[in-house]
C-alpha cells in the first residue's frame, strides 16, 4: 500500500499530543487548550452558554467535549459525534501511600482497568494526575521520573509462570528508608504536589513516542488506546467546515478502562447534557429533538486488534486485520460493537471520500474481546452508531504499536466524517 499524504506530520503531532496527556485530566485540558488557541470558545457548565453559531469546548473533569454550531442550525439540525475516551490502564495511587519496609520506600497503588502487568516493570515512571488545594483550586500535576517497579532477578524466581500479586509486588520504589525521618516520601509528595490536600494520582511512563521499524513505518508509544482517537477527533473537529449541515462535536470520555459509571463516563450524562444544552439553543421543541437526533449519526472509535503474528490462532480466521490496510470497521452479534449494515454503508462510503482503505474487525467465537464506548452512548441517545478504530498491537501495554499508515488514514476517515 502507498503511504498515506501526512504519514510525517500526523504521527509527529500525535506523539506531542501524547507527551502531553500522562492522564485523562491532561488529556482533556490538552485538547481544551488546542481548541481554544484555534478560537473556539471554552465554556464553564455552570454558565449559560451562547447560542451564536462557532465553535466551542468543555471540559468534566478528565472528559472534553468539544463542538461547531454552523451557520443556519435550526431545531432539526443533526449532529456528527466522534466518541472516544482520555483514559488508559494502569496504575491509580491509594490514600496514604508510602510504604516502607526492608530498606526501601514504595508507593501503594491500585490496579486501574486491564494493564498488561509486565509491560510495567522496570519502566522510569512519573506521578501525575489532579490535585486539590486548600483553597479549592484544582491542578494538574506532574513529576519527573521518580518511579519503579523492580523485577525479581531471574536467579531467585527460576519461572516463566509470571504472575505478580496485585499488592505486593506491584508497588513502585520511589526511594530508600535509610532510618531517617519516616514522613521523608510524604515530604517529597507535598514538594513535587504543592499545598494540596487531596489528588486524583497515577503512574505514567515517561518514555517518549518513537519511530520504529525498517523504514520508520511503526510508531511506539504508550496511552494509544485511545489517545489515537481522541486526536484524531481533534483535529478532525478543528477542519470541519463551518457551514456543514449538521452540528460536528467531539466527546472523548474518562473511566473507559472501568465501566464507563461517572459523571464524566459514556455512561453517564455528559453527552446528554451537552447535546440537550445545544438543542434548547436552537430552540428545539422534543419532538424537534428527537427528530434531529435520529438523522444523527455517532462514529464510537477506540482502538482494535490487528493479527498478532505470534498468536494467529486467537483471530477470527475470515477477518485478519493486517497492518498498513487501514482503520478497523468492529461488527459483533452481542453488541459488544453496535455496527449494523447501515453503519457499514456509512463508513465504507467515508472512508471512499477520505481515499483510505478499512477493514473489518470480528471476535474469534472463542474470546468474547472487550467492547467500547459505543454501546453506552447509544444507549443514552439513541444515536445511529458505528464502531471503529486503529488497529494496534500490544494493546493495553505501557507500550503500544501501530503503523503510522493507519493512523494517517484513520485522521482522514475521521475528518471526512465530521465534514459531513
Amino acid at each position: 500500500m502507498a503511504r498515506v499524504t501526512g504519514s510525517d506530520t500526523v504521527p509527529d503531532d500525535f506523539a506531542r499530543y501524547v507527551a502531553d496527556s500522562p492522564t485523562s485530566y491532561h488529556a482533556a485540558a490538552a485538547a481544551r487548550d488546542r481548541f481554544v488557541a484555534a478560537g473556539f470558545t471554552a465554556l464553564e457548565e455552570s454558565a449559560e452558554w451562547p447560542t451564536a453559531p462557532g465553535g466551542y469546548v468543555v471540559v468534566r473533569d478528565g472528559a472534553v467535549v468539544a463542538w461547531r454550531v454552523p451557520a443556519g442550525a435550526g431545531p432539526t439540525t443533526p449532529f456528527r459525534v466522534l466518541g472516544a475516551h482520555t483514559d488508559s490502564p494502569g496504575f491509580r495511587l491509594k490514600p496514604h501511600a508510602v510504604v516502607r519496609a526492608d530498606g526501601w520506600e514504595r508507593l501503594n497503588v491500585e490496579v486501574y482497568g486491564g494493564p498488561i502487568l509486565g509491560s510495567w516493570f522496570d519502566r522510569d515512571l512519573a506521578v501525575a494526575g489532579r490535585v486539590v488545594d486548600p483553597d479549592g483550586t484544582v491542578r494538574l500535576v506532574r513529576t519527573e521520573a521518580v518511579a519503579r517497579i523492580p523485577h525479581v532477578a531471574i536467579h531467585l524466581e527460576r519461572t516463566d509462570d509470571f504472575r505478580p500479586d496485585r499488592q505486593r509486588h506491584l508497588l513502585p520504589v520511589v526511594g530508600v528508608d535509610d532510618g531517617s525521618d519516616p514522613a521523608d516520601v510524604r515530604h517529597w509528595l507535598r514538594e513535587a504536589l504543592g499545598d494540596a490536600v487531596a489528588g486524583d494520582l497515577f503512574l505514567a511512563d515517561t518514555q517518549p513516542a518513537a519511530r520504529i521499524g525498517v523504514g520508520g513505518r511503526l510508531l511506539a508509544c504508550g496511552r494509544m488506546d485511545n489517545l489515537t482517537s481522541v486526536h484524531a477527533g481533534l483535529a478532525g473537529l478543528l477542519e470541519a467546515p463551518e457551514d456543514a449541515g449538521h452540528v460536528a462535536v467531539l466527546a472523548a470520555f474518562d473511566h473507559e478502562e472501568v465501566g464507563s459509571a461517572s459523571t464524566s463516563g459514556a455512561a453517564g450524562p455528559l453527552l446528554e447534557d451537552v447535546v440537550g444544552r445545544i438543542q434548547e439553543g436552537l430552540g428545539a421543541s422534543r419532538s424537534e429533538a428527537a427528530r434531529a437526533l435520529r438523522g444523527s449519526w455517532l462514529l464510537s472509535s477506540d482502538a482494535g486488534h490487528l493479527v498478532h503474528p505470534g498468536h494467529p490462532e486467537k483471530h477470527d480466521p475470515g477477518n485478519r486485520p493486517r497492518p498498513g490496510g487501514g482503520p478497523l470497521l468492529k461488527v459483533s452479534a452481542t453488541q459488544r460493537y453496535t455496527t449494523d449494515a447501515r453503519g457499514e454503508a456509512l463508513f465504507a462510503a467515508t472512508c471512499a471520500a477520505a481515499g483510505v482503505p478499512w477493514q473489518h474487525y470480528v471476535n474469534v467465537n472463542t474470546i468474547p474481546g472487550g467492547s467500547t464506548i459505543g454501546p453506552l452512548a447509544a444507549t443514552r441517545l439513541g444515536i445511529p452508531t458505528v464502531d471503529v478504530g486503529v488497529g494496534l498491537l500490544s494493546m493495553h501495554s505501557a507500550r503500544e504499536l501501530v503503523h503510522v499508515d493507519d493512523l494517517v488514514a484513520l485522521h482522514a476517515a475521521v475528518a471526512a466524517f465530521l465534514a459531513g
